[in-house]
Formats: structure tokens, C-alpha cells, sequence
């Protein structure tokens, strides 16, 4: 029998009320591009049949001359940017959005990066053992455009007491 080092293990996981600091800016990893096929499929689920998103010929008439990526799969993919870093397993709500813009279209093939900044945080005084979080999240597309900005706020987990 041979001595072995105990194994080492790594949970991913988002982080805790106390380790989110105010002020602080989060660079998410990856990027994610967007494709046609993304944009047809979230648009054709949610039932939104805007012709800007699915009608090619029709797109080419206005004065984006092309379909766009649904500002609603812009800012669900901006948000989901953050989940590995921020709130994999750590946030208990999402509780609204107080903001979200769209300052450039987002076209199929872009990619769009994601970053997060911090704006407020305070204990939650209802609810023992979690906390509540406002985030602001910025995405920019790869020619360093912002797409997206959305502010929103979130019920997040403390950290767990020792046992």
C-alpha cells in the first residue's frame, strides 16, 4: 500500500453575499457568438414572430438591411454570461430588472462579451442568511460596441455559517 495525498476537490460555484464587493468589475469567460440558429430558435419558442427576426426579405427592406438577434436572447445570453462566476448556485431570486438597453443591434455571428459591476448590496432584512445584490451587466459585441445594459437585482446566499 502506497501513501497517498488526500484528493483535492474544486466545486464550481458563484460567489457568496460577503464575497461580492460594491464598486468591483466581474470580466466574464467565455464570449459566446451568436448564431442564425440561435436566433430563430429563441424566437420561434417565445412565440415572437417579429418580422425583424425572422423574415430575411422583410429585414433587408429597413435600415438594418438584415434579420437582428431578438434583444430578448441579447439579454438573456448577457445575463447568462455571469452565471459561472457570480451566482452558480448561490443566488436564491432573481427580483426584477430595473433597466435594460439596447444601444446597438446585435446581428447573427457577433460575439458578445460580458461584464459585471456591482452597484449595491445590503443584508436582506427579511429574509436571515442571504442578501441582496444589484448588478449591473454590460455586454459589448466584438468591435467593443455596447449592445447591452441591464441593471438588475438578485437575492443572494451568505455564506454558510460554520458547523
Amino acid at each position: 500500500m502506497t501513501d497517498r495525498e488526500p484528493e483535492r476537490t474544486v466545486v464550481q460555484r458563484g460567489l457568496y453575499f460577503e464575497e461580492l464587493d460594491q464598486g468591483t468589475l466581474y470580466v466574464h469567460s467565455p464570449s459566446r457568438t451568436l448564431t442564425e440558429a440561435d436566433n430563430v430558435l429563441f424566437t420561434t419558442l417565445t412565440g415572437n414572430t417579429q418580422s425583424l427576426h425572422l423574415d430575411a426579405q422583410w429585414a433587408a427592406s429597413t435600415e438594418f438591411g438584415e434579420r437582428l438577434v431578438n434583444s430578448m436572447l441579447t439579454l438573456s445570453t448577457l445575463v447568462g454570461l455571469s452565471v459561472a462566476q457570480l451566482t452558480q448556485g448561490t443566488i436564491v431570486a432573481n427580483l426584477g430588472f430595473e433597466s435594460a438597453t439596447f444601444p446597438h443591434p446585435v446581428r447573427a455571428g457577433d460575439t458578445m462579451t460580458a461584464r459585471t459591476r456591482v452597484t449595491a448590496k445590503r443584508l436582506s432584512s427579511s429574509r436571515p442568511g442571504q442578501g441582496i445584490v444589484t448588478f449591473e451587466h454590460t455586454g459589448t459585441n466584438q468591435h467593443d460596441e455596447v449592445v447591452a445594459v441591464a441593471v438588475r437585482s438578485t437575492l443572494v446566499r451568505c455564506l454558510p455559517e460554520e458547523p
